[in-house]
């Protein structure tokens, strides 16, 4: 009961110092969050110059401090300042420009979100199946290093130990790394917990890369 009425307490003080900077609701802007263990889709609800409120599809990660990576490639440290249900509330480690944010500037053309996962994984192309690396997802694609090259416009299916496999289309190539449309996309729920399978918290895998170094200047 003391714990719950300090978390409670913590809860309450980090909220009113989060509304002392105005803010800006975004009501859905769709974002990642990069801890120790790997990349997880979240939606940015609301936003100000100090802070930020996110929406996560499953459990938070443990982390105290972690990035907010829009799609443009913009990074910002966060962080954590609370966890209720399925939203959480961070502080910014700088205070940032608002409008900046909200029209998230890029030289091209605003891409999905796109986790980097580097997973073991098949590739089935005319029957023949091979090893591939999943290198990222979004919800209409995904990026595989297949092991051999693959013809264009070639249907293919991407099968990872786990999970259903998705079926997709070659759209490009560059050497052994393509980039395969999928026929079956994911519901960005769908998305962030096929992401959270292949990254369990906590987990490690020595053929991951290294992780995001949270440590802040």
């Amino acid at each position: 009961m003391r714990q719950a009425a300090q978390d409670a307490a913590v809860h309450s003080q980090a909220f009113v110092e989060m509304r002392e900077a105005p803010r800006s609701s975004l009501m859905f802007r769709t974002a990642k969050l990069l801890c120790e263990s790997g990349e997880y889709v979240c939606v940015v609800r609301d936003i100000s110059a100090t802070g930020a409120r996110v929406r996560l599809f499953h459990a938070p990660p443990p982390d105290t401090h972690l990035f907010l990576e829009l799609a443009n490639g913009d990074r910002y440290g966060l962080e954590r300042i609370w966890h209720r249900d399925d939203h959480m509330g961070f502080r910014f480690s700088c205070t940032i420009d608002v409008d900046h944010f909200i029209a998230e500037p890029s030289l091209y053309p605003r891409r999905p979100i796109r986790l980097k996962l580097q997973r073991p994984a098949d590739v089935v192309a005319d029957g023949i199946a091979s090893p591939a690396v999943l290198l990222d997802i979004s919800q209409q694609g995904a990026r595989i290093e297949a092991g051999r090259k693959l013809a264009l416009e070639q249907k293919v299916r991407i099968a990872i130990e786990g999970q259903p496999s998705r079926l997709g289309c070659v759209r490009w190539r560059s050497g052994y790394t393509h980039g395969v449309v999928l026929q079956q996309t994911f519901k960005l729920d769908e998305l962030a917990n096929f992401a959270l399978a292949l990254q369990p918290f906590g987990a490690t895998d020595p053929n991951a890369p290294a992780p995001v170094s949270l440590r802040y200047a």
